[in-house]
């Protein structure tokens, strides 16, 4: 059986993978009659045909007289942008839009026009592209943030938006040349750090490509000349090179009997450019710069092929990738390996379906391309970028802030991926330098939640440890058991971040908003009243002046601000007092004369029991380290909380007399619910076992070591051992520290009230 080949030798086009030549006005001309965009929409039904034949019509009228910089009638740039997207098999919606795009934005067009003439879906299209265009990047941090987040948002909601931006956005880079010199770096800045980078999330590889060399043109324009002559002296002098190997595989194929389709594969310039830089190369020493595809009918012909291409060439130890049974999170599948080819020289190829191919260039474009011939593929939506576009949804439900949404989404934007395993053998791709933590919200997030240790590869491991390819990772959950604040430090995925930063902000919101209702609950107290108004019948009334007079939209939202230390409760407290006499509630004379009674001058707020189940909204100071027993103060730093201080702490008493009235009186409660951190400092005769022996007396106390600290100093003599221990009052600190001072080795054993 002869086997048919389909054959695009490398050199066939020059500079294959460099961007499209830069468009002249007698090229774009030809391409402003509609019949140009017709031979394109063969895809397409005679109803729909007409619904963009109309829109076409539209957009001609209301560009009329309008120019580019080149000179060329306006409706040329509507006409290549949707000539993209048909490249697409974008539906005859998205093609309307993008001969709609700049309608609304240039022309007076009005959103209820488009809706009335095309229907609301093509307008919704049009107004989000609208939006976009009107998006700068250059701009100050949070500007530029708030842009992020409504492009990403918007291509979220439909992908559709994106395509025909990028398309936009492609044909702009093009036409470059003809634009004012100065707009060449932000454009082509903007294209590199933002467009291509989502190109290539989203599996455009073609355009990905594309947009990287366009923008290198505009940015280096010098470098750019000089790589791509030395491409092309050197694509000459492996012509005979390359069409060796491609003799070599034709006659491999025949011989076999496989019907193969053979390309050249050139490394883009940019590519190569950004290769040189990173790992500090001549151009001589890039050695991949060529390489080959071979196309193949049927899954199992991949690797058909690839054994055929180990028995020609040798490969190369440890570059070979199996991107088919594990694909890339943008769900590009191919086979990778380097072979030594003629001359020694290293050549790589690339083996791959068509269907395949379809993804590897177009990525979730092929979603169209996939509804016109569902035959040649599944269609695995999983594959092709809407986990990713899913994701960027629920982020943006959870977190409203531009800045924050953008340092959750940036990192996925540049992927590097590995792949682990679940108990259950499920792969999961994850970005490189993903942590356990990670792997646990990827799962799920009640997953991530409670997430308490884990196992990699059946060993015990912290929850910080980085998976690594191939590594069977199992979490282990407990129902108790919260998000850690300091799990921000080490996560890598915006979908963790977004996660424990949501927690910990209704977390965070609970507690200030309970710590809030008891410190004005005490400073009314103070004013005589027993306790907080109901918001039922006359006092909603009292509720709703009193919110007036806070600037507060709700109660909840008020005792959240008193108890972040953004309000004072006394003041509230004086207002609400007035309030109640408003409408015939007044003081107990009885209450009143008992806090006055029990309360110095300075402490007119009342005082706010302390039992250590406060978490978030209030924090022990960490220079002094209070523990039940100690008198104590509280600081209400604006929008920390409450910080509570030993009362002879040196920074509490700076502050006191810096901003006095931000302190309130703070007690401990009878019984407090858990232990408390405090520092000591123990100096010992330096010897063998010493460290046991202190521990030991430490544990003869039931007092449990959170952390130990020895200075570096000679192994003979006295040296001080610091720890932080865990007690539940001052008298089992007093008795930890009498047992210490009653081991041999101990010197000296004391509190340390400025351990930092």
């Amino acid at each position: 059986m002869r086997a048919a080949i389909n054959k695009t030798p490398s050199d066939a086009t020059p500079g294959a993978g460099a961007p499209t030549p830069l468009s002249s006005a007698g090229s774009n001309a030809a391409a402003a009659s509609f019949a140009g965009l017709t031979s394109k929409l063969d895809y397409l039904s005679a109803s729909d045909l007409e619904s963009v034949r109309l829109a076409y019509r539209f957009s001609d009228e209301a560009h009329l007289g309008q120019l580019r910089n080149s000179g060329e009638p306006y409706i040329t740039h509507p006409i290549a942008v949707a000539a993209q997207c048909a490249e697409w098999k974008l539906d005859a919606q998205a093609l309307m839009a993008a001969l709609l795009h700049d309608a609304l934005e240039d022309c007076d067009v009005t959103k209820p026009d488009l809706i009335e003439r095309f229907g609301s879906p093509v307008a919704e299209l049009v107004d989000g592209l609208t939006k976009l265009e009107k998006l700068q990047f250059n701009t100050r941090e949070e500007n530029q943030a708030e842009s992020f987040r409504k492009m990403l948002l918007a291509m979220a909601r439909d992908v559709r938006v994106i395509l025909i931006k990028l398309a936009d956005r492609t044909h702009n880079m093009r036409t470059l040349a003809d634009a004012p010199r100065a707009k060449w770096g932000r454009i082509a800045s903007e294209t590199l750090e933002v467009y291509a980078p989502i190109a290539h999330r989203l599996g455009l590889n073609q355009t990905y490509r594309e947009l990287q060399d366009l923008a290198f043109r505009f940015l280096r324009p010098w470098r750019y000349a000089i790589l791509s002559k030395a491409v092309a002296k050197a694509r000459g002098r492996r012509r005979d090179l390359i069409q060796k190997v491609q003799a070599d595989l034709e006659a491999l194929f025949v011989r076999h009997g496989m019907t193969v389709r053979i390309s050249g594969r050139e490394k883009t310039l940019y590519s190569i450019y950004h290769k040189m830089t990173d790992k500090n190369l001549s151009f001589a020493q890039v050695t991949d710069i060529y390489g080959f595809r071979v196309i193949v009918p049927d899954l199992i012909d991949c690797y058909t092929a690839l054994g055929l291409l180990h028995q020609l060439y040798k490969p190369v130890p440890g570059k070979f990738k199996d991107h088919i049974a594990i694909s890339k999170i943008n769900g590009y599948q191919s086979l990778h390996t380097t072979l030594v080819g003629p001359s020694g020289i290293n050549v790589e190829f690339q083996v791959r379906t068509e269907a395949m191919h379809l993804v590897a260039e177009t990525g979730v474009a092929a979603h169209w391309l996939y509804k016109e011939s569902p035959g040649e593929a599944n269609a695995n939506p999983d594959r092709l970028g809407s986990k990713w576009l899913q994701s960027l949804l629920d982020i943006g439900d959870e977190t409203h802030d531009a800045a924050e949404f953008w340092e959750h989404v940036k990192v996925d934007l540049f992927p590097d991926a590995v792949y682990v395993f679940t108990p259950k053998s499920r792969i999961m791709a994850m970005p490189r330098g993903a942590t356990v933590v990670d792997f646990a919200y990827a799962i799920h997030s009640s997953v991530g939640d409670h997430a308490v240790a884990a196992k990699v590869n059946n060993e015990q491991v912290p929850l910080r440890t980085e998976v690594k390819n191939g590594d069977v990772i199992e979490v282990i959950t407990d129902k108790a058991c919260f998000p850690n604040p300091a799990w921000l430090g080490f996560v890598r995925t915006a979908r963790a971040r977004s996660k424990i930063r949501q927690h910990l902000r209704t977390l965070a919101q609970g507690d200030s908003e309970n710590l809030g209702e008891k410190m004005l609950v005490q400073a009314l107290r103070a004013e005589g009243i027993e306790q907080l108004p109901d918001e039922q019948g006359l006092m909603a009334e009292v509720w709703d002046k009193l919110l007036r007079f806070s600037g507060n939209r709700t109660r909840s939202e008020l005792l959240v601000e008193i108890g972040l230390g953004r309000r004072i409760a006394s003041i509230v407290a004086k207002r609400l007092t007035k309030l109640l006499s408003d409408v015939g509630a007044k003081p107990d004379p009885l209450l009143l004369t008992r806090e006055r009674f029990t309360a110095g001058e300075s402490l007119a707020q009342g005082s706010v029991a302390i039992d250590g189940s406060e978490n978030t909204s209030v924090r022990f100071a960490s220079c002094c380290r209070p523990v039940p027993g100690d008198t104590i103060v509280g600081y209400l730093g604006r929008g920390e909380g409450l910080t509570i201080h030993n009362s002879d702490c040196p920074l509490a008493v700076k502050l006191n007399n810096k901003d006095s009235e931000r302190f309130i009186a703070v007690e401990w409660a009878d019984e407090p619910v858990r232990a408390f951190e405090t520092g000591i400092v123990v100096t010992v005769n330096n010897g063998k076992g010493v460290l046991a022996k202190v521990a030991a007396a430490l544990a003869a106390a039931e007092v449990d070591i959170t952390q130990v600290t020895m200075a570096d100093e000679s192994p003979q003599g006295a040296i001080d051992m610091r720890f932080i221990i865990a007690v539940r009052d001052v008298h089992q600190l007093d008795n930890a520290l009498r047992n210490l001072r009653h081991t041999p080795v101990v010197l000296k054993a004391q509190r340390s009230k400025n351990h930092n």
